[in-house]
């Protein structure tokens, strides 16, 4: 009964908004920037690009005996596969790919969307997720906040050898340069002599493959900032290194929103927030026989939803990508320029070394663990 409460839930709230303004006002997209008056085909082009995760039902019960929808209880999971689901386009198909009705994609594509099946074999569907959380001391069916998401996603990413990404999670609104760069140029386990390659020819391109066909120098990062923005309500002080963040060219977005309530934030427009919602319930999807995936209602096909920016609950992730060193250490400068200028609150700390009163910093690697099964 609880399920199909929620099932039935409409998500019309009271600051929602729907169409787009007239107004000279620049529309940011995730790096991107549009203006209504000359270019909203393009703008609605570049949002119904990204993939739209939602609830999704008759799916096979997670853990064998569990729920067969999240219908409720999994936004903020949605959320986290949305924003990582972008980094993967972004890492495979470049932030400028464009997603059209029935026209062929390339196969990197369905094989982006094959990792978020709702199957317990695929790496990061929603069955993954939720047995991942228990580690983080969630049970199947709970809510997760913006940052249990995080450390899930950075779990699961151990297990995902094509994709090979490195993800780093902030502690205490605190990045750490020299940690960064120590995990991205982290050697595949695979090779012991990959270690030594990696750091010797570091000096030329950078990009060095092993035997195996591995790459052994930079590894694409996944960058996730859990943040606190005040204690009720999102301080004001924070908004506009806020929306600073989705103007840079590795934006992945925000997860957030209100309480039990998650979106995933893709941009903004004055001070309304732009943002892809998880709340609509769609039955189960399979991948079909040739591994293409009946991609319809894995983009939203509307205009996407709005909210003022002081609605927003001041527990967020901001999320960015770097695929090359370059791109992070352009993220660097950026963050130096147009975050940490302000002398007063400032939203997160950039920092060159590892703070000696912290735990050393160990790369996560891939636990050893032996399975009967995905």
């Amino acid at each position: 009964s609880v399920l199909s409460r929620y099932e039935n839930q409409i998500t019309i709230l009271s600051d929602y908004l729907e169409e787009f303004p007239e107004t000279d006002e620049p529309v940011w997209i995730l790096g991107r920037q549009h203006h209504l008056n000359t270019d909203k085909s393009k703008l609605l082009l570049d949002i119904s690009a990204r993939l739209w995760f939602t609830y999704r039902r008759k799916f096979s019960p997670i853990g064998g005996t569990g729920p067969s929808s999240d219908a409720g209880w999994g936004c903020m999971l949605r959320c986290g596969q949305m924003m990582l689901a972008q980094a993967l386009i972004c890492r495979h198909l470049g932030r400028d790919w464009q997603w059209e009705k029935h026209k062929k994609q390339p196969e990197e594509y369905h094989r982006i969307l094959r990792c978020f099946l709702d199957r317990k074999d695929c790496c990061y569907s929603i069955h993954q997720m939720a047995q991942m959380g228990v580690g983080e001391g969630k049970s199947i069916g709970e809510w997760f906040g913006p940052n249990t998401v995080a450390q899930v996603l950075k779990k699961l990413a151990l297990f995902d050898e094509w994709n090979s990404l490195a993800v780093y999670v902030s502690m205490d609104n605190t990045v750490v340069i020299e940690d960064i760069k120590k995990m991205c140029w982290s050697p595949p386990q695979s090779s012991s002599a990959a270690h030594s390659s990696a750091h010797l020819h570091r000096s030329a391109l950078g990009r060095n493959k092993n035997t195996a066909g591995f790459c052994t120098g930079w590894k694409p990062l996944l960058l996730i900032i859990p943040l606190r923005l005040g204690i009720n309500h999102i301080n004001p002080v924070y908004i506009d290194a806020f929306k600073e963040c989705f103007k840079m060219p590795q934006s992945l977005g925000a997860l957030g929103g209100k309480p039990n309530n998650a979106y995933y934030f893709i941009g903004f427009l004055g001070n309304e927030l732009i943002y892809l919602d998880p709340h609509t319930t769609q039955s189960f999807v399979d991948s079909e026989e040739n591994g293409t995936v009946d991609d319809q209602s894995f983009h939203c096909q509307q205009a996407p939803h709005r909210m003022k920016i002081m609605n927003l609950d001041p527990s967020v992730a901001l999320g960015f990508f770097c695929k090359e060193e370059c791109d992070f250490d352009n993220w660097c400068s950026l963050v130096q320029k147009e975050i940490l200028k302000q002398q007063s609150l400032r939203m997160f700390e950039l920092v060159q070394k590892h703070p000696p009163h912290w735990p050393p910093f160990i790369p996560p690697t891939k636990p050893e663990v032996t399975t009967t099964g995905a």
